[in-house]
């Protein structure tokens, strides 16, 4: 997505017959507060390598005065190297890992910039100063940032801090740009209203149509808009877009161009400007990436170390199970694998011995018609199943599948037969990878989400693969489980 950011809007509307959500004023503060993070990190970074630097004499050359004078220089260059860098940029603290990147790259600048001239002045700077100053503030920063962005993020979700937007294009490209911003509530991204090249009352996922693309900057002034985003139609050509935004470089808000690419990860995503024409790059999907040996290699050791560490939990559910009926303690269900291939997959049995004889008289009475059939008050799960269900302690003899091959760690849910035999064109590519024990979906809600979002994870998930998410996506299991949120 290319942004071209130009300010935000502060100012009232001028329409007394609209009343419309207002861009967030504390949005200008956000900048002030992470400078103030960052001066006060940076500050008990260098102070702690101050004080500390004379319990490691063996890598002290100085004198406490000279480090004494070095020291404020050192915060000052620090910071002064993150504001070059555009670590205090308004629009870093939606989303994305730029402002991270520029926070460490402006440390790591810093750190060869005082490095090189302690060398050339011959200044005997400390190496025990140097090196727990920046170990321990690069941490800090990028810590200090997340905790920033986790609170800006929380604050959105409750209405605070919020940028208000206009969305210009086609109503179909309008209504994709506006669910993916309702979706990313953490973004802070209030769509006010839309413009379309013809005028109609409001889209089909009911966004309001304010007027024409061509009114674009009387819409802004009216609604008091922060933010316009062009969508696919917004524009017919370069010349209009770049009037577009002469036109509203007065009215200072931020325009940022939604190209017709969704579902699409950054790290496939390249801009390469050619002649003045901002060209879009994309990367092959994933999957192929997905089914390599290295992410196999990782799930077999993964698998074998935590069935060792497990084993405990494994004895103890085993135990609950066989206690509370005498059947049997572990249920396979036929679950359909990469291309298309049939396994049986193991999990804790939950439910009553004659679970799937009851399942068709459930489904009929709730008005089951396709996908997963989950309810969240489910009679036919057993008293300890709850409790396994709860922390997906149930799930845990997948395991020996990954061990076999049949799943990895991390990709889409396995699905049922049933389900394949619904499958369209678009959906089977999910059959393309190793279903997971846990991926984009148990992360993100699990049963809690709607079929076509599930669909939509497990999709992203297999054009997109990287090991980096995997590891991303496990580590971020833990909270889910902890959570429980979706787990019935």
């Amino acid at each position: 997505m290319s942004i071209l950011p130009l300010s935000l809007l502060l100012g009232e509307s001028s329409s007394p017959r609209l009343r419309l959500p207002r861009p967030s004023r504390t949005m200008q503060f956000l900048p002030v507060a992470a400078f103030l993070l960052d001066a006060v990190l940076a500050t008990i970074a260098t102070l702690i390598g101050f004080a500390a630097r004379d319990h490691w004499p063996f890598w002290s050359n100085d004198l406490a005065e000279q480090v004494g004078y070095a020291a404020p220089a050192v915060v000052v260059g620090w910071l002064v190297a993150i504001w070059l860098a555009g670590g205090y940029s308004t629009s870093l603290f939606d989303a994305g890992t730029d402002e991270f990147r520029r926070v460490a790259r402006a440390t790591l600048a810093t750190a060869a910039a005082i490095g090189v001239g302690a060398f050339l002045l011959r200044f005997p700077l400390s190496r025990g100063f140097f090196v727990l100053a920046f170990g321990l503030g690069i941490p800090a920063l990028l810590v200090g940032r997340l905790i920033l962005r986790r609170g800006v993020q929380r604050s959105r979700r409750h209405g605070s801090l919020s940028h208000s937007v206009l969305i210009a294009g086609m109503p179909d490209c309008i209504d994709d740009v506006a669910s993916v911003l309702a979706r990313e509530a953490g973004l802070g991204y209030r769509v006010v209203g839309a413009l379309t090249p013809t005028i109609t009352d409001q889209t089909a996922g009911k966004v309001p149509v304010l007027g024409l693309c061509t009114d674009v900057v009387e819409q802004v002034r009216r609604s008091g808009a922060d933010v316009v985003f062009i969508a696919g139609g917004g524009v017919t050509c370069s010349a209009e877009m770049r009037q577009m935004v002469w036109d509203l470089e007065p009215e200072h808000v931020q325009v940022i161009v939604a190209p017709s690419v969704s579902d699409v990860s950054g790290n496939r995503v390249h801009v390469r400007p050619v002649g003045g024409l901002p060209l879009i790059h994309l990367d092959p999907p994933g999957a192929i990436d997905a089914a390599r040996w290295g992410k196999r290699l990782f799930d077999v050791v993964g698998a074998a170390v935590l069935i060792v560490l497990l084993a405990p939990l494994f004895g103890y559910a085993a135990a609950r199970i066989w206690l509370h009926d005498r059947g049997p303690v572990v249920f396979r269900q036929v679950r359909i694998g990469r291309d298309g291939q049939q396994f049986s997959c193991l999990k804790f049995r939950t439910m009553v011995i004659d679970a799937e004889a009851r399942l068709a008289r459930l489904q009929a009475e709730t008005g089951h018609s396709g996908g997963l059939f989950k309810l969240a008050a489910d009679p036919r799960i057993t008293k300890p199943g709850r409790l396994l269900r709860h922390f997906s302690i149930d799930e845990l003899p997948q395991l020996f599948n990954v061990l076999a091959g049949d799943m990895s760690l991390v990709g889409p849910r396995p699905p049922l037969p049933t389900e394949v035999a619904r499958y369209d064109d678009i959906t089977s590519r999910r059959l393309h990878v190793r279903p997971g024990m846990t991926g984009l979906w148990q992360v993100s809600g699990r049963s809690d989400l709607s079929w076509p979002e599930a669909i939509r994870l497990d999709l992203y998930y297999v054009d997109n693969w990287s090991m980096f998410q995997d590891l991303s996506i496990l580590l971020k299991t833990f909270g889910a489980v902890l959570n429980s949120r979706g787990a019935y």
